[in-house]
């Protein structure tokens, strides 16, 4: 990492995080100048004095706020001390404190926005440090020879143990004054951050990492102590020691370290305690009068902390999982309309209450195989009916129409939507995890596009249910309505209902999966399935029994429920995502089955819906002529 000529780094006055980095760096390196009170490196003794100095005039230059006086005190003291070369536990334990302090005041990015990508990153170690740091870390590399100071030692775990990736990251980025450590500022960000990690993982061995994997998959309480990247990123083997105990510190760091998808994989009490750590914040954001952090926050709460656990927890107990839904959306509202400090806590209280009564729901790590029967016979007919129904509606008007040849347009869409549902298991279970955010956002869009072609399919239908020469329209005009570019569009609209349905249906079933219960799970998903096929088989049967005039007017009416139901799970998934505001409607009941949530959106974006509908029902239109 360091370069071959000696170039100063550049530093930003104003960017809280160079005198965070400044003051990380004294904290570890203070021990190398003095000890019991004497000073045993003068070089490094002057480096720190200087160090605290540039830490002190880069605080004097950030922008004023309530906190910056505690601020200067407090590194007033530090230089105190190091004047008066206090120890080095004491001197470490100021600097840190200041440390956190400052990124309190003054909050900057501690983590990267995306997973680190550790492939990658041994071979930008192996182009960019290891000529000055040596290929293992030792700092013994070629360009080393002569170097005063000489580049660290990334092997040495003493200081290691010091540092987290977000120092390391920070002296990549900006180099070092003083040290032939240039600023690698010209790197992509995410290169900066996998080196980081890359780096910071040197000190650990295999077996180091081979403990740790065992000690994060089988330990709750470690898997609580680093709950998230922020925390991976931020925290330190020594500070991580405190929460967890030297000795399931090294190794956990060493795993996860350079594994950090393992995040991904949390347990349930786990995910709990991000939404729980995030309603707490929520409401420290919106006290200090940061409202706009606080929705966020709150936002976060919800995506992050409690959605990944909605299937496991419909399927065990589907109406507290309705509840906390509706508690964190009231939680959300609070934020949005301002309504003040005692309302939020009060709001934040009820969120956290029935987070508790949810990990009692989920405590159990395995389900019995009733449960699992149950809940994937449930999940996969529940969602599967209405895509059914669409699909259906679809085949049956074409057998009607005389126009079966179009129908492999229809079984081509929802045989495709199957397939990509595989996919989308496939990536869900062995890429990456899907967010909540990119979840709702699914589901949100497909509900409205579909809930739009419904609303003009069923008008159209409804038209046709009271024409009186429907037989010779059919003769006359439906080779030109179902051309090419229809039946590519019948192909669109089956697979769009089908996929938002699987894509729901695929997220609930790993996580049932995940609960054990294998076999019976599958028997409830296989039962599910054969009620859905005689469900199809009855409905074609019955549509081909009636008159074509009763045909169009029932199935233009179920196409119009479903369109309003629709636009109620549509509008309520972009709200879940954030992209919708939300104000709640407390008289109204919640009714999941047909799309009607407790908020002033979705009431009215249904009201919209059955509006439009009735209005295209009473359109008087010309008859066809008779021939």
């Amino acid at each position: 990492m360091l370069g071959v000529s000696a170039v100063h780094a550049q530093t930003a006055a104003a960017d809280p995080r160079v005198a965070w980095r400044l003051l990380d760096y004294l904290a570890v390196d203070y021990s190398g100048a003095v000890q019991n009170g004497q000073v045993i490196s003068a070089g490094e003794f002057a480096e720190m004095n200087e160090f605290a100095a540039s830490a002190q005039a880069r605080i004097e230059a950030l922008p004023s706020n309530a906190s910056k006086p505690a601020l200067l005190t407090s590194v007033r003291v530090l230089r105190t001390k190091i004047d008066q070369k206090a120890s080095p536990a004491d001197v470490g334990a100021t600097a840190r404190k200041l440390a956190a302090d400052l990124l309190i005041a003054y909050p900057a990015a501690l983590a990267p926005t995306t997973l680190p990508d550790m492939g990658r990153a041994a071979s930008l170690y192996a182009d960019n440090c290891a000529i000055c740091h040596g290929a293992s870390g030792h700092g013994d590399g070629a360009g080393a020879i002569g170097l005063d100071p000489p580049p660290v030692a990334f092997s040495d775990h003493d200081r290691a143990r010091e540092r987290s990736p977000f120092a390391l990251y920070q002296v990549i980025q900006q180099g070092l004054d003083g040290t032939a450590m240039a600023s690698f500022a010209d790197m992509p960000e995410a290169d900066r951050w996998a080196l980081a990690y890359y780096v910071n993982g040197l000190a650990f061995s295999p077996a180091d990492r081979a403990l740790g994997e065992r000690l994060w998959k089988s330990d709750k309480a470690v898997q609580r102590a680093v709950p998230n990247l922020q925390t991976l990123t931020g925290t330190s083997e020594a500070q991580l020691a405190t929460v967890i105990g030297a000795e399931k510190a090294r190794p956990v760091l060493a795993y996860l370290r350079s594994h950090p998808e393992a995040l991904n994989q949390r347990a349930a009490g786990d995910t709990l305690s991000i939404a729980r750590e995030k309603i707490a914040a929520t409401v420290e954001a919106y006290k200090a009068g940061d409202r706009q952090r606080a929705g966020d926050l709150a936002l976060a709460a919800y995506l992050d902390g409690f959605e990944p656990l909605e299937p496991v927890l419909s399927a065990r107990d589907g109406a507290l999982m309705r509840r906390i839904e509706q508690g964190m959306a009231d939680l959300r509202s609070t934020v949005g309309r301002d309504a003040g400090v005692p309302a939020v806590v009060a709001s934040a209280e009820r969120a956290n209450g029935l987070l508790d009564l949810a990990e009692r729901a989920l405590s159990a790590t395995t389900t019995s195989a009733g449960a699992a029967f149950a809940g994937s016979f449930t999940v996969l007919l529940r969602e599967g009916l209405e895509a059914l129904l669409i699909v259906v509606a679809i085949l049956a008007f074409l057998k009607k129409a005389g126009r079966p040849e179009v129908a492999v347009y229809v079984h081509g869409g929802w045989l495709s939507a199957l397939a990509a549902g595989g996919l989308t298991w496939a990536a869900a279970t062995y890429l990456v995890s899907i967010s909540g955010a990119s979840r709702e956002l699914t589901e949100g869009f497909g509900s409205l596009f579909a809930a739009l072609v419904l609303i003009s399919v069923g008008i159209w239908m409804h038209g046709k249910s009271q024409a009186d020469a429907w037989q010779v329209y059919i003769r006359e005009k439906m080779s030109k309505a179902l051309s090419r570019r229809s039946a590519w569009f019948l192909f669109l609209l089956a697979f769009v209902v089908v996929y938002r349905e699987v894509f729901e249906t695929i997220l609930f079933l790993v996580a049932l999966w995940s609960q054990g219960g294998h076999v019976a799970l599958l028997l409830g998903v296989l039962a599910a399935a054969l009620t859905l096929g005689v469900i199809a088989w009855a409905l074609l049967g019955y549509s081909r029994r009636l008159p074509i005039g009763k045909f169009f007017g029932f199935s233009s009416i179920l196409l119009a429920i479903l369109a309003v139901v629709l636009a109620g799970k549509g509008v309520s998934g972009l709200q879940e995502a954030g992209i919708v505001d939300l104000h709640p409607l407390t008289w109204l009941p919640r009714i999941d089955l047909l799309g009607v949530f407790r908020t002033w959106e979705t009431f009215l974006a249904q009201v919209l819906t059955l509006v439009t509908l009735v209005i295209g029902f009473n359109v008087k239109r010309p008859q066809p002529e008779q021939v």
